[in-house]
């Protein structure tokens, strides 16, 4: 049988053991777990990018002002290369009808023919040729019976725009006097043009 006075009474410090000791929690493990609930609620609540109006109001009417752009562009090269064109066409058809109104005669109309021919053409050109018919071809022509007759064979736009344009006249002209054989003569002239009112007018003739 066992004294019960063999056991011994339990001290302070066995008690202090037997009680159990708390759970440390590190803060920091609390901190990123607030952290990310927080993130985690910012996210939910954040609104969603709406691309389709992004598209719309940004993307899209930029490229529709690029496309308006190139197109405007493109049609202004479309319209001056047009215009060139027909300006070339036009400029050449005066060159050489002009050429062979300046140049072409019969003695006994001499006088209505060259000054009808002079509302073909513009500025100071104008103005020479009409001192030289006047002075010189005229009273030549109707004095020794001077007739002349000019042709175009080939013409060339040197250059054309909308408003001026500069084109080579390859000329033939076969100058009668009397009664005598005609004789020939082959010249080329460059001829530049002016656009007034509408109409392609003369404004230099210089032989080349």
């Amino acid at each position: 049988m066992t004294d019960s006075h063999d056991e011994k009474p339990a001290t302070g410090d066995d008690q202090l053991d037997a009680v159990e000791e708390p759970e440390v929690v590190d803060d920091s493990d609390v901190t990123d777990a607030t952290n990310e609930a927080e993130v985690v609620g910012e996210s939910r609540h954040r609104p969603a990018i709406d691309w389709s109006r992004v598209l719309a109001y940004g993307v899209v009417p930029g490229i529709a002002l690029i496309l308006a752009m190139a197109a405007g562009f493109l049609k202004y090269v479309d319209n001056s290369a047009r215009d060139s064109a027909t300006a070339r066409i036009e400029a050449t058809q005066a060159a050489s009808t002009g050429t062979v109104a300046l140049l072409s005669y019969t003695s006994d109309k001499v006088e209505q023919q060259l000054n009808d021919a002079r509302n073909l053409l513009t500025g100071g050109f104008g103005e020479s040729y009409t001192s030289l018919i006047n002075e010189v071809v005229i009273p030549g022509a109707k004095q020794q019976q001077i007739s002349a007759l000019a042709t175009v064979p080939r013409v060339g736009s040197v250059s054309a725009d909308p408003g001026r344009a500069v084109v080579l006249v390859f000329v033939n002209q076969a100058v009668v006097v009397g009664s005598s054989a005609p004789t020939d003569t082959a010249s080329s002239v460059r001829v530049t043009l002016e656009k007034v009112g509408g109409k392609w007018l003369i404004s230099d003739f210089t032989p080349v």
